[in-house]
């Protein structure tokens, strides 16, 4: 295994004193060396929307999106995937984090689970991968056999397939229908891609996950209209977001919250067209789940 032409393996010559800097200088230096993510990832923006047009086409067939990587790639997955559920309203299995190892491999590391192409596949075998699913593998390597497994199955049954690496021309962009490659040079500590690449796969996953919710429908405004109120913290969210969306006051929002029986999105729809719960609930069938073409 050749690593020495991998970016995320080479020494970064801005940091090779860190053991010789003040805590003042150290946090200096990592934040110049984060700064740089960002415009790394921007560059690789037309990459990242077709993988959002796939994903939103995915969603709107039926289809769920499935991350799957190993280490701090497949945690940042499992973490968006999990995120999706309260903030967009989505059932937990509309967008899965599928990690080496299983999920002991969250929290403790897994030797060798990220070496098998099989467990790749039988991952996606045991979650009943079809044609409309999209999967994305994220490696900040761009190498993982876990990763390229997975993929390769993917796409043999036909199923879209995008890629997230760290790495310019990396192994699996070649098992990936729509690769993203993001290369923000070497890491602040060598070879620790939990750093720099972590970052970056982590912006990606904001724009994929965020956007195609975006797409269809789970988005008003800029309000989270499908946001689950599972505790006090969103409920008073909730009606805020109501308050927000229709210029009312918090007594009306509130009441209109219980009217809706703690939908957001029915309450919205609800005063802005000065409609029924059953109304308002035809109004978002008829309009496709978006706010915009009840009005």
């Amino acid at each position: 295994m050749n690593l020495e032409k991998l970016t995320t393996e080479r020494r970064n010559q801005e940091t090779m004193n860190l053991d010789q800097l003040t805590i003042k200088e150290a946090l200096d230096k990592m934040n110049q060396e984060d700064q740089k993510v960002a415009l790394a990832v921007r560059e690789a923006l037309p990459e990242i929307e077709l993988a959002i047009q796939a994903i939103i086409k995915s969603f709107n067939e039926g289809g769920r999106l499935i991350y799957m990587g190993a280490g701090t790639s497949g945690r940042l997955g499992v973490l968006d995937a999990a995120e999706c559920v309260p903030t967009f309203g989505v059932d937990p299995t509309m967008v899965q984090g599928l990690i080496a190892g299983g999920q002991k491999a969250i929290t403790v590391a897994v030797e060798g689970a990220e070496d098998s192409k099989d467990l790749g596949q039988q991952d996606l075998v045991d979650i009943a991968l079809t044609n409309k699913d999209v999967v994305i593998g994220i490696a900040a390597s761009g190498r993982t056999p876990y990763v390229i497994g997975g993929l390769s199955y993917a796409n043999s049954i036909g199923a879209a397939t995008a890629s997230i690496s760290c790495n310019k021309e990396a192994e699996i962009s070649q098992y990936a229908k729509m690769p993203i490659e993001v290369d923000a040079g070497p890491e602040f500590l060598t070879g620790s891609t939990r750093l720099k690449s972590g970052t970056a796969q982590k912006m990606i996953l904001n724009m994929l996950s965020t956007i195609s919710m975006i797409g269809i429908g789970k988005v008003y405004n800029n309000l989270m209209v499908d946001v689950k109120p599972t505790n006090e913290k969103l409920v008073e969210r909730s009606k805020r977001i109501i308050m927000e969306a229709t210029n009312c006051d918090y007594e009306t929002a509130t009441a209109y919250f219980v009217k809706a029986d703690e939908n957001v999105k029915l309450a919205i729809v609800m005063l802005l067209t000065k409609a029924t719960k059953e109304e308002a609930a035809e109004k978002l069938r008829q309009g496709n789940n978006f706010i915009k073409n009840t009005i």
